[in-house]
């Protein structure tokens, strides 16, 4: 049986990047992510503590995800981020090749410039131009 973690994730996956957006000062701001991972029965993202993304979660933590995988719909995820990086070995080496295979450049897997956060408190709908079907979390 799939569950809604591993629906969230195939969405997320299966396209080259996906958007997320916040707000600071009552302003959205979006922008491509492309990396998330499962730990702990949670959905993980990863940043980095320099970004414009990271002050605004942390002066805001609430967010909004969305990822469209041509010929299924698209995935509106909606959550709160949790700031407690506890990401393990595994995905913190997985995050780190991830974000410097896009180009970017940290001192290894335990620079403390990169940050993992979780989604806490999800609520998701897969949806088409007819429906919003939510994902059962």
């Amino acid at each position: 049986m799939t569950t809604g973690n591993q629906i969230i994730l195939q969405y997320l996956t299966s396209v080259p990047a996906w958007y997320l957006a916040t707000s600071a000062d009552g302003q959205p701001h979006v922008r491509p992510f492309s990396f998330a991972a499962e730990q702990d029965g949670k959905i993980w993202f990863c940043t980095a503590t320099t970004k414009d993304v990271w002050e605004e979660l942390v002066a805001n933590p609430r967010f909004e995800a969305t990822s469209w995988w041509p010929g299924h719909g698209w995935l509106i995820l909606r959550g709160k981020a949790g700031l407690d990086d506890r990401a393990n070995d595994e995905m913190r080496r997985a995050g780190y090749e991830h974000l410097e295979s896009l180009g970017e450049s940290y001192d290894g897997p335990d620079d403390p410039v990169l940050v993992f956060f979780s989604v806490e408190e999800p609520q998701a709908w897969i949806c088409n131009h007819d429906e919003w079907k939510p994902v059962e979390l």
